[in-house]
C-alpha cells in the first residue's frame, strides 16, 4: 500500500515579510515510513582506521538509506561494467594501507561480464504485490560496497577537455577560483552585503541580479549576456553533440536561463508553465549531467596521474567528502520519470541497469483525467502522482544505474517527504545526512507544487545540506578541495528553482539559502492581472483591511470578516444563497467553520464545507446540499481546489477570505463557477458578485491578480475599497 502524504493541515496566511509558519503534518505512528538506518560503529575519521574497518559483503553507510527490499540481482547479473577501480595513490596513507592490506577483510568486487544488450530477469524487479507493500523505493540491498569518490567508474573521457581552461565556468567556480575575488565575495556573504541590479529581459520578464560585495568594493557592473545556443556552452564532447542535434538554437527564454545556470549562479525563475517546462527541464538536466561528468572525469584523470607519479608528492584537490553532487527535489514520481527520461535522452546510455524495476515503480501509463481538467493540473497529477520517493542514479561509461546506494550515486532524485524520512530516521535508528555533505547543485522543479505539500520538509532538507560529515565514508582527505575542509561548501553550491509563481516562502528560502559566491538572479514577469482575463462581466470588490503586523494578520482578517462580511450574509438571508467562501489557509478555515457553527449571530445561516481532508462522500454531500439550496454557504479551501479542482455548481456569489497564491485559481473560481451558473440559468446577467479581502502582506498575490500597475495604488492609497468590472 502506497501512502500519500496528506497536504499539510494548517498554515498561517503568508505575507510579504518572508516570515513563514507552516506547521508540519502530523502522521499517525502506523503511517510513518520506517527507514532502515544502519548504525555505523566506527567513529575515527583517520584514513588508517577507515581502511582497516572495511567489512566484507556489507555497505558501510549507504545501506542506511535502504528499506527491507529483496536483493534484485546476483553478483554476476550486474551490468555496472566499470565498477572495478583502477589503483590509486594516496600519498600520505599508502604506507598504512600496505601494512594492513593482508589483515583487513577484502571488499567484494564484482566482475561484470554480460552481452552487449542488457537482459533483465525476473529477479531484477519486485512483483507488484511485493512493491505495493513498500512506502518508498530506496537503494537496492544487493551487496554493494560503499565506494569512495576516488572510485573509477570509467565515465566518458574527452581528451579535448583541458582541466586548466580558465574560460570554463566549472574551472572558475569550483576547481580554480581566483583567490582575490573569492576572498572578497566570501566577506560580502558573511556580512550579507549584495550589489543588485534590475534589468528588463525582452520577451522573458524582469530580473534582479545580485553579487556579494564588501564595503571597500566599488560598484560592480552586472550584465546579463546571452548565449545563442549549445555551441556557446562549455559542455562535454558527447553532450555537446547530442544537444546540438536536439536543440541547435536557443529561444529567448533559454538564452537568459542558460547564461545564469551554466555560469553557476543561483536562479529563481518564477514563470514556469506547462508550455516551457520541457525546455527548462532540458537545460537543468544538461547542466547537471555535464557537471557530474566533468567532476567524475577529473577524478579519473587524476587517479591515472597519481598512479604514474613515482615519488607520491603530487597533490590534487578534486573532490568533496562524498560522491553525490546533484540533488533534484521533485513533487511526484511522474516528475521524476520526466527528469530521468530527459537525462537519458542527453546521455544516450547503452544500458540501463534496474530500468524494469524503475518502470514498474515509477511509470504509470494511461490517462487519468479528462480534457476538462486544466493543463497545469494534468501536468502535475498525470501518471504516478505518489509524493513519497527517493532514488539514487549512478553513471558509468556505458551504463546508467537506478536505485544505486546514495553514497555511490552521482544524482539523487527525491520528494521532500521521501528524503526527509531518510534524513530523520526512526525510533532506535539514527538519521543520516552525510550523503548531502558534498551536494554542489540543487534543482527544485515545480516548487509551487511543493508548497501545497509540506514546505517545511523542503526547508529541513536545505538546513542539512553541506554539513560536515560525521563519518569518513571512504573519503581520501588528501584529495578533498580546501573549501570543503574550511566548511565553505555552501558558498559554492548552486540552487536552481523553477516555480509557476513567487511566494513569501520561496523568497525566504531563496534569499536565506542562496549563498553562492558567483551571485544570484530572480526572474519574474510583469502582470496585466487575472481580473482582465475573466471574459465575464462581474463586479469585483477588493477590500483592504488594516493589518499592523504580519504576525497579527490572521486576527485582523478574522475580525474584519466577522464585522464586515458576516452581517451582510445574515441580514439578507435570501441573498446569501449560493455563496462560496474561498479560504486559502486551513487554520483560517477551521476558525471560520467553528464560528459559523457556534456563534449566535450565524444560527440562521446553513453552511457546508470542503477542505483537503474532507472525505469523498462528505464532499459529494456538501456539493449536493449547496446546489439544491439546502446549504446557502459553502466553505472551500485552496488546497482542496489544488488537489481536486471540483466543478462546484450553483454559485451566485464569491467571497475570498484571502487571495489564492495561484492566480489560475482566481480565474477558475470567478469566471468558471459564476460563468457556469450563468449558462445554467442559475444566475441572471448582471447579477453575481465577488468580494475579496486583502492586506498589505498579500502584495505578491495581489500583483498577479490585480496587475503590476494597480498593486502599488491598492496597497498605498487612502481608500480601502476598489471596484472592478
Amino acid at each position: 500500500m502506497v501512502i500519500e502524504e496528506a497536504p499539510e493541515g494548517a498554515d498561517l496566511d503568508l505575507g510579504l515579510l518572508g516570515v513563514v509558519a507552516v506547521p508540519e503534518v502530523i502522521l499517525e505512528e502506523e503511517d510513518k515510513v520506517e527507514v532502515d538506518l544502519e548504525e555505523v560503529k566506527g567513529r575515527s575519521l583517520t584514513v588508517h582506521e577507515l581502511l582497516s574497518r572495511k567489512r566484507h559483503g556489507q555497505s558501510s553507510g549507504s545501506a542506511s538509506l535502504s528499506e527491507d527490499e529483496e536483493d534484485l540481482e546476483s553478483e554476476d547479473e550486474s551490468t555496472d561494467e566499470e565498477e572495478e577501480a583502477l589503483p590509486t595513490v594516496r600519498s600520505y596513507s599508502a604506507l598504512m594501507q600496505s601494512l594492513i592490506v593482508d589483515s583487513a577483510p577484502q571488499p567484494k568486487r564484482r566482475k561484470l561480464d554480460h552481452p552487449q544488450k542488457s537482459e533483465i530477469t525476473e529477479k531484477d524487479v519486485e512483483s507488484s504485490s511485493e512493491r505495493s507493500d513498500k512506502l518508498v523505493d530506496d537503494a537496492e540491498e544487493a551487496e554493494e560496497e560503499e565506494g569512495p569518490e576516488t572510485a573509477t567508474d570509467g565515465l566518458l573521457q574527452d581528451d579535448e577537455d583541458e582541466p586548466g581552461d580558465a574560460s570554463d565556468p566549472f574551472e572558475a567556480h569550483f576547481a580554480n577560483p581566483e583567490d582575490n575575488v573569492l576572498s572578497k565575495r566570501l566577506k560580502g556573504l558573511n556580512a550579507n552585503q549584495w550589489t543588485t541590479q534590475k534589468i528588463a529581459l525582452p520577451k522573458v520578464g524582469k530580473a534582479v541580479l545580485g553579487i556579494p560585495t564588501t564595503t571597500s568594493d566599488a560598484k560592480i557592473p552586472i550584465t546579463s549576456a546571452k548565449v545563442s545556443g549549445p555551441s556557446d556552452l562549455k559542455l562535454k564532447q558527447k553532450l555537446a553533440g547530442v544537444i546540438s542535434k536536439q536543440n541547435p538554437v536557443f529561444n529567448d527564454l533559454e538564452k537568459y536561463i542558460a547564461t545564469h545556470i551554466f555560469n553557476y549562479q543561483d536562479i529563481l525563475y518564477c514563470e514556469r508553465k506547462p508550455s516551457n517546462s520541457e525546455k527548462l527541464r532540458c537545460l537543468a538536466c544538461l547542466h547537471a549531467v555535464n557537471h557530474v561528468f566533468k567532476t567524475r572525469d577529473r577524478v579519473i584523470k587524476n587517479n591515472a596521474r597519481l598512479t604514474k607519479e613515482e615519488n607520491g608528492d603530487l597533490e590534487v584537490r578534486d573532490q568533496g567528502f562524498t560522491r553525490p553532487k546533484v540533488l533534484m527535489i521533485l513533487p511526484t514520481r511522474e516528475s521524476c520519470c520526466r527528469m530521468i527520461n530527459t537525462i537519458n535522452s542527453l546521455c544516450e546510455p547503452e544500458q540501463q541497469e534496474n530500468r524494469k524495476r524503475f518502470d514498474d515503480s515509477y511509470v504509470e501509463n494511461g490517462e487519468k483525467f479528462s480534457e476538462d481538467k486544466p493543463e497545469d493540473f494534468r501536468e502535475l497529477f498525470s501518471g504516478n502522482d505518489d509524493d513519497m520517493f527517493r532514488l539514487g542514479l549512478k553513471f558509468t561509461r556505458k551504463t546508467v544505474k537506478y536505485f544505486s546506494q546514495f553514497y555511490n550515486s552521482d544524482i539523487i532524485l527525491a520528494s521532500p517527504l521521501g528524503l526527509r524520512m531518510a534524513l530523520e530516521g526512526k525510533e532506535d535508528k539514527k538519521g543520516d545526512y552525510d550523503f548531502l555533505s558534498s551536494i554542489e547543485m540543487v534543482i527544485v522543479d515545480q516548487a509551487d507544487a511543493l508548497l501545497m505539500q509540506n514546505w517545511e520538509h523542503v526547508e529541513y532538507i536545505f538546513e542539512h545540506l553541506n554539513l560536515q560529515p560525521k563519518e569518513a565514508h571512504g573519503c581520501d582527505f588528501s584529495r578533498v578541495r580546501s573549501w570543503y575542509l574550511d566548511n565553505n561548501a555552501k558558498y559554492f553550491r548552486q540552487v536552481i528553482a523553477f516555480t509557476a509563481f513567487n511566494t513569501p516562502e520561496l523568497n525566504t528560502l531563496f534569499y536565506n539559502q542562496s549563498n553562492n559566491w558567483t551571485g544570484r538572479v530572480k526572474i519574474n514577469d510583469t502582470y496585466l492581472g487575472t481580473i482582465q482575463e475573466l471574459g465575464l462581466k462581474v463586479k469585483q470588490t477588493f477590500s483592504r483591511l488594516d493589518s499592523p503586523s504580519f504576525s497579527t494578520d490572521p486576527d485582523s482578517r478574522f475580525a474584519y470578516f466577522t464585522s464586515a462580511i458576516i452581517p451582510s450574509l445574515t441580514r439578507r438571508f435570501k441573498d446569501s444563497a449560493g455563496t462560496v467562501i474561498f479560504i486559502p489557509s486551513y487554520l483560517d478555515f477551521v476558525r471560520v467553520r467553528n464560528y459559523l457553527a457556534t456563534s449566535d449571530s450565524t444560527s440562521t445561516l446553513s453552511f457546508g464545507s470542503i477542505s483537503e481532508y474532507t472525505s469523498v462522500p462528505e464532499v459529494a454531500r456538501a456539493r449536493s446540499h449547496f446546489f439544491t439550496g439546502r446549504h446557502s454557504v459553502l466553505l472551500y479551501t485552496e488546497r482542496a481546489h489544488h488537489f481536486r479542482r471540483y466543478q462546484i455548481r450553483g454559485i451566485k456569489k464569491v467571497i475570498m477570505y484571502g487571495l489564492p497564491d495561484n492566480p489560475i485559481f482566481y480565474k477558475e473560481i470567478v469566471a468558471g463557477y459564476l460563468g457556469r451558473s450563468l449558462q445554467e440559468g442559475k444566475l441572471a446577467p448582471g447579477e453575481g458578485s465577488v468580494r475579496v479581502i486583502f492586506s498589505k502582506w498579500d502584495i505578491l498575490k495581489l500583483e498577479r491578480i490585480a496587475g503590476t500597475e494597480r498593486v502599488g495604488k491598492m496597497i498605498r492609497e487612502k481608500g480601502d475599497t476598489f471596484d472592478f468590472l
